[in-house]
């Protein structure tokens, strides 16, 4: 399954999976197999209810590419109901049709370098996503707006997918889960975020050491990696891929160094 189907990244991985010979179900808000609503609770729960009775209650693989990019035109609460929510609750639901499809089957999250690459981000906001809190993170994201809302949604779709990936309900049941981190990306979406005369300019200060914009088909083949075996042995990871801006951005940020402080060691195993 496959979400955010009809157009960028959604659309190059359903064709680059459909080419390596998975049936795959497409979610939108238009032409997809299915045509929902992520931004609400019903359209994620008629998702889920379609997509079991599609694929008769056993799923190879989930990839959540559905999102919204900040905007000056657009509330940001629609951001955190859309990226993490319309993210999460697939992901927790579809789970157990992942276990039916039998170990080595997976998920794919699509966050953002946004994430590193964007400052001041609102971490209020990532943490009221987190603790699945949505009336709140609505309100919060409504507060900093959308062009702030979307690392901050994107960070907590990151931080979920390492904080679940290692436990009993993912790896323990022989399920990879993993995200990608995709750079500027030349898809519908930033094609309209460069038409906006106050977003266009910022897109223009983002430093791409490999000189261009990547391709939705580049993605699509990470993911593809990532869900397939040669990518069986990822657990957990958030794989950057966008052209270098990360790297030359925050060069020596990451990997950080491991603080062994018995407050460290205390906080890490009581928390």
């Amino acid at each position: 399954m496959v979400t955010g189907s009809a157009s960028g990244i959604g659309a190059a991985c359903v064709a680059r999976l459909g080419r390596e010979g998975y049936r795959v179900i497409g979610i939108d808000q238009h032409d997809a197999d299915i045509v929902a609503d992520l931004g609400t609770v019903a359209g994620r729960a008629a998702v889920v209810e379609g997509v079991t009775s599609v694929c008769g209650g056993a799923l190879a693989g989930v990839v959540t590419c559905a999102g919204l990019a900040g905007s000056p035109s657009r509330v940001g609460s629609l951001l955190a109901s859309v990226n993490y929510f319309g993210t999460v609750d697939l992901l927790v639901a579809l789970r157990p049709l992942l276990v039916a499809g039998g170990a080595g089957g997976g998920a794919v999250a699509i966050s953002s370098n946004s994430t590193t690459v964007q400052p001041s981000i609102p971490v209020a906001l990532a943490e009221a996503c987190l603790a699945h809190d949505e009336e709140r993170a609505r309100a919060l994201a409504d507060e900093v707006g959308s062009m702030a809302a979307y690392p901050a949604t994107k960070l907590a779709v990151a931080h979920w997918v390492r904080g679940h990936a290692t436990g009993p309900d993912w790896a323990g049941q022989g399920l990879r889960l993993n995200a990608v981190a995709p750079g500027m990306i030349d898809t519908p979406m930033v094609g309209s975020m460069r038409a906006d005369p106050e977003v266009g300019p910022m897109l223009d200060m983002l430093p791409i050491p490999l000189g261009r914009p990547g391709r939705p088909e580049e993605i699509a083949a990470l993911v593809a990696f990532l869900l397939g075996p040669d990518g069986a042995f990822f657990c957990g990871s958030v794989v950057f891929c966008d052209g270098g801006s990360d790297a030359v951005l925050r060069t020596r940020d990451w990997p950080a160094a491991w603080d062994m402080s018995v407050r460290d060691m205390v906080g890490k195993f009581t928390s």
